[in-house]
């Protein structure tokens, strides 16, 4: 019987080797930044690794290493706060005023425009005015009547004294031009009501005729035309049509929205600034006043801030960014904003220094932000160290 003939035997499969895992930028990076640090670790004894570094979180990390990460005492400190919110710019209402029409009677001419500068006392419009020839007309009358009894009163005084008349109708007299100087004085407040100019009433006054019985509407105070509300031809009521708003455009009001939460930190006299953006300076401000009242469309409380608005820079309700600074100071524990974490589900952390030198995540309570620093509610006591800088990277090494 012939043997057949053998079969090889079966060759173990070839195994592929395994494929070099690939090192994400990040991981690459810190791996450069170790330089070795993990195998030197494994191939140098314990001696030399705790004589070269200190263990993070059971992360060893050479004096070299160390020199990118920073670590901060925690301590109590005062601090200030700083309400940053929005607001709205609005005309100083203590210098700025809306010119009622005084008379009634069609516009003839305007006399300034929207922009223009005004004193107090110039006339901005001519209205023709049956209320202004009345009142003129008035006033002649009155004046008449009252120089008439006071001459009537003078001789009843002088014939008084010589028994000319009795003591009852010297007395009625002097009666009788108190009454018209009475009336003449009335008449003549009348005038100025209507923003009657000087020059008209002295005129009346030395008995010569008016040139022209038409109505001037005049400034009530010095600044800026920042409204014209009337066309020529327009027809006025007297006390109801609004002709023109003036205001004093050297200093605004910010209407700040101050919430809830926050309406404890601001009271009036607290020193604020106004933000321009766009590289200019802040104006420096002070908060004036503090609503009683919330306002249902926005559940903010108005704070009203006071500023400069020097070259006009501030415009009527433009939106501008407000920082109230709070009078009285905060106190509290402070780390640095850049040693505040987030974890994935977005909570803040910290990493803490332990008794051994290995770090700790610490989740923590953020209170008010004072610029590059936070107020920590909870999570941290006094004394403690925490790593203000290159806490990525330490966050990097703890996922290894």
């Amino acid at each position: 019987m012939n043997s057949s003939p053998s079969r090889p035997a079966a060759q173990a499969p070839r195994q592929r080797p395994a494929p070099a895992r690939r090192l994400c930028p990040l991981a690459l990076a810190a791996a450069l930044l170790l330089g070795g640090c993990t195998a030197g670790r494994n191939a140098a004894g314990p001696a030399a690794s705790a004589t070269a570094a200190v263990a993070y979180g059971g992360v060893t990390l050479s004096q070299a290493q160390r020199k990118h990460i920073k670590l901060h005492k925690v301590s109590e400190a005062d601090f200030r706060r700083t309400l940053d919110t929005a607001g709205t710019v609005d005309y100083d209402q203590d210098q700025a005023t809306e010119v009622l029409a005084p008379f009634s009677g069609p516009v003839t001419q305007l006399l300034v425009s929207v922009g223009d500068q005004v004193t107090a006392g110039q006339a901005l419009a001519r209205v023709d005015s049956s209320d202004f020839a009345t009142a003129i007309a008035a006033y002649r009358k009155a004046l008449a009547s009252a120089r008439t009894a006071r001459r009537l009163a003078d001789q009843a005084r002088e014939l008084l004294a010589h028994k000319g008349v009795s003591r009852r109708e010297e007395e009625q007299a002097q009666t009788s031009a108190v009454s018209a100087e009475a009336d003449r004085d009335a008449a003549l407040q009348a005038l100025k009501a209507l923003q009657v100019g000087a020059a008209v009433i002295s005129a009346i006054q030395r008995g010569q005729p008016v040139p022209h019985a038409s109505g001037v509407i005049r400034a009530p105070i010095a600044g800026t035309v920042v409204a014209k509300s009337i066309t020529p031809g327009q027809l006025l009521q007297a006390g109801s049509t609004s002709c023109f708003t003036i205001a004093d455009l050297s200093r605004m009001w910010v209407h700040a929205q101050v919430f809830a939460a926050d309406v404890a930190l601001v009271q009036p006299g607290d020193p604020a600034e106004v933000e321009l953006g766009n590289g200019q300076a802040n104006l420096p401000g002070t908060v004036t006043t503090v609503s009683a009242m919330v306002d249902p469309a926005t559940g903010a409380v108005t704070a009203r801030v006071v500023a400069d608005n020097p070259h006009d820079v501030l415009k009527k309700d433009m939106y501008v960014r407000v920082l109230i600074h709070a009078a009285q100071p905060g106190h509290g524990l402070l780390v640095p904003v850049s040693a505040v974490l987030r974890d994935d589900d977005n909570r803040p952390f910290v990493y803490v220094v332990q008794a051994d030198g290995s770090f700790a995540r610490r989740h923590v309570s953020l209170g008010y932000r004072d610029g590059d620093r936070y107020a920590i509610a909870s999570g941290l006591k006094a004394g403690q160290r925490v790593v203000s800088e290159g806490g990525i990277f330490v966050r990097f090494m703890q996922s290894q």
